[in-house]
């Protein structure tokens, strides 16, 4: 079968309500007055990394659970509008949703309505395969209900990759998921040695490449059992937001890895989308082009100590 897509994005489907605080964490108080004003968008994980890979140039399909709510309009509406094909499996719990506070050096805290996942769904296996039949490669959100589709996809012989976002390497949840993978992404945000749990990753899982987002600092990269330092890309505007940053990182990896780049380079391209992505405001589900992207990684200072992305 002919490859119609190049990256299947299964799961991260959902809706954000952002809202502008004053400062992180935000003080006790009866009320706040909140400028800019409150805004609810499509564009959680998964919608990130759909944006962001076909705004790269790359042929993308989403799948994922959504309810016949209006937060589901809404994901159903982003998908169309960008032209970005759209499996829906419904689910009555409902479309996901959470609630972003984002303070004003662009850090976030994320709420999630946990409420918003029924435990008995799942992505229809024959439409997985067939889906993973056409592609070249899959990415997977680690929301409910993907890890019950790694299996199909690993039978189907296409190439995974996942974020593990925050992840303190321990919690259980995310084990699935970072060893059913080639390619691992994640935050070293909540690890107290990120090396060890990179290493435990490639040592455990089928991952060859386990890339570590370390925010400032820059990222770290284990290929092969060779830990290497990406620094970070100084952005081109001021950092308003980190919402959406370590998707568009993943991103930008993965337009270099699927066309056969250094790992090297697919870092550079992955912290040169992360750090566009922290320009552009929660309110907007902006991704970096191709064109710009490929500019900015021809330039000889494009990789430099500066602002960084987390997962």
């Amino acid at each position: 079968m002919s490859m119609e897509t190049d990256v299947l994005v299964l799961g991260g489907a959902g809706v954000d309500t952002v809202v502008h605080v004053p400062e992180l964490p935000l003080p006790y108080a009866d009320s706040y007055m909140i400028q800019p004003g409150i805004v609810t968008r499509a564009g959680q994980s998964g919608d990130f990394v759909a944006l962001g890979v076909s705004a790269l140039g790359l042929r993308t399909h989403h799948i994922d659970v959504v309810g016949a709510d209006p937060e589901g309009d809404l994901v159903r509406a982003m998908h169309r509008d960008r032209g970005i094909p759209f499996t829906e499996v419904h689910s009555a719990a409902g479309t996901k949703r959470a609630v972003n506070l984002v303070g004003p050096d662009g850090r976030r805290l994320s709420l999630y309505d946990n409420t918003r996942s029924r435990q008995t769904d799942r992505l229809p296996e024959a439409t997985v395969r067939a889906l993973a039949a056409a592609s070249r490669h899959a990415h997977v959100v680690i929301t409910h209900p993907c890890a019950y589709a790694l299996p199909a996809l690993r039978e189907s012989g296409v190439t995974v990759s996942t974020d593990l976002h925050d992840w303190d390497g321990v919690n259980p949840y995310h084990e699935p998921f970072a060893l059913a993978a080639d390619l691992v992404f994640l935050s070293t945000t909540a690890l107290a040695d990120p090396e060890h749990t990179m290493r435990d990753i490639a040592a455990r899982g089928r991952a060859r490449i386990v890339v570590a987002t370390a925010g400032a600092e820059g990222a770290y990269l284990l290929v092969d059992g060779d830990l290497s330092h990406v620094p970070a890309v100084a952005p081109p505007a001021p950092v308003v937001d980190s919402n959406g940053a370590g998707d568009a990182f993943a991103s930008g990896f993965l337009l270099g890895w699927l066309e056969g780049e250094d790992p090297l380079r697919c870092a550079r391209y992955g912290s040169i989308a992360g750090a566009h992505a922290c320009t552009v405001p929660s309110t907007r589900a902006d991704a970096l082009a191709r064109d710009a992207l490929l500019a900015r990684a021809a330039e000889p200072d494009a990789v430099e100590e500066g602002a960084g992305v987390h997962g």
